[in-house]
């Protein structure tokens, strides 16, 4: 890890039990201070596979959902003096042996913000299990927010993430949704409040015990995102006020 600096890897996590030991296994760890898992009330033994493993594990009294469990995530990395946060889902579908990469990129100030990409051909993705509907509709929404961000990732939907501090510390993502759109609404943020966007590539791993959101999730995530979008429009153009992009108040007691 680079000198002076602290590394914090955060892992929400919902019935992982299956895959939440074979993710903690790739982490480089000695490019890592500290890993934090935070468990939204799985009904499975992922609370048990945790406290197995030399991790720091948070418990939710009651389900936040996925956006709840990475404001937890962020906030508790942040109060541990997080330099560089990764957020990795825990269901083993992100190569966690990439984080020094991520970490290196945000370090020298290249950008301020890492996904995983997981999409860098089309044979590959579908070769590493992903579903076609499902890589058909990740390009497509993909180009729509490449265009009108102005960003040119590979993919905006990756569950590989990396923060540089001043990125947690500048955004106001306990506005955002407490579901699945949390990630698009964080990432035009991102782009809202000037901050560097870039990826790197990562291996695609789909399995049985990979998790997944069904069709109609998906849709109502798709519109939800564009909605976003429409709305930091209308907050850009002056025509329409929108706590998600308007900067904190220093002087409050939390970002709500």
């Amino acid at each position: 890890m680079p000198a002076g600096t602290k590394t914090i890897v955060v892992m929400p996590a919902y019935n992982a039990a299956n895959t939440l030991e074979r993710c903690y296994a790739d982490i480089p760890k000695d490019h890592v201070d500290e890993v934090l898992v935070v468990d939204d009330c799985s009904t499975d033994n992922t609370v048990e596979i945790a406290k197995s493993l030399p991790v720091t594990l948070i418990q939710h009294e009651k389900n936040t959902g996925y956006g709840g469990n990475q404001k937890t995530c962020y906030n508790e990395a942040r109060e541990r003096g997080a330099d560089f946060v990764i957020m990795i889902h825990a269901d083993y579908q992100y190569d966690a042996r990439t984080i020094p990469t991520a970490v290196e990129i945000l370090r020298l100030g290249i950008c301020d913000v890492i996904l995983g990409n997981r999409i860098r051909t089309r044979r590959e993705a579908l070769a590493g299990g992903m579903p076609r509907k499902k890589y058909f509709a990740n390009r497509g929404l993909t180009i729509i927010e490449n265009t009108l961000s102005g960003q040119n990732l590979g993919e905006w939907h990756s569950g590989f993430r990396a923060y540089s501090r001043k990125v947690l510390d500048t955004l106001p993502y306990m506005r955002n949704s407490d579901d699945f759109v949390f990630d698009s609404q964080f990432l035009v943020q991102s782009v809202h409040f000037g901050f560097k966007l870039g990826d790197i590539p990562v291996p695609v791993r789909y399995f049985d015990e990979a998790s997944s959101i069904n069709f109609k999730r998906s849709a109502i995530y798709a519109t939800l995102t564009l909605r976003t979008f429409l709305q930091w429009y209308l907050y850009r153009m002056g025509l329409s006020r929108n706590r998600l992009f308007d900067p904190l108040d220093k002087n409050a007691q939390d970002q709500g």
